[in-house]
């Protein structure tokens, strides 16, 4: 039996209430798919974010190369995130991010993985696409977590 598949947004919430969002969970693995991994809100950044999970029992790997680029982010911060959709998908079609996705499939089939990026909502957020990616091949379901 496989493990679901997590997500998780941090949008309006804080780190401690992640963590223990996550811990309540079971995760073992956090999966950083954002682009550019530091954040103005405290304990978001990578560094900062590694080291509260560590606390945690928690491990962490950021994979950039799942990030959305520029001008996917720049769409659903004007508020039209299905203009992200294709920019996402057209970059997925780069080296790097099959070699990374290739990795974020390898790491949820070892543990209860959870996905991060910035979006509350999954459904403005690349994360659910790159959850159905992975899903697609490993057959796990996709559970999104909320926290706070």
């Amino acid at each position: 039996m496989t493990d679901d598949l997590l997500t998780i947004g941090y949008e309006g919430t804080t780190i401690d209430a992640v963590i223990e969002e996550l811990r309540r969970a079971g995760v073992s693995l956090l999966i950083d798919v954002r682009a550019v991994a530091s954040s103005r809100k405290p304990g978001f950044s990578k560094r900062q974010l590694a080291a509260g999970l560590d606390e945690a029992g928690i491990k962490y790997v950021h994979l950039q190369g799942l990030g959305t680029p520029k001008p996917g982010r720049e769409a659903v911060r004007a508020g039209h995130p299905e203009r992200m959709v294709p920019i996402f998908h057209a970059h997925m079609q780069s080296d790097r991010a099959q070699v990374e996705l290739a990795m974020a499939k390898d790491l949820a089939r070892e543990g209860r993985a959870c996905l991060l990026c910035f979006e509350r909502d999954p459904a403005h957020c690349h994360r659910r696409l790159v959850a159905e990616m992975v899903s697609a091949e490993t057959g796990q379901v996709v559970v999104d977590l909320t926290a706070g």
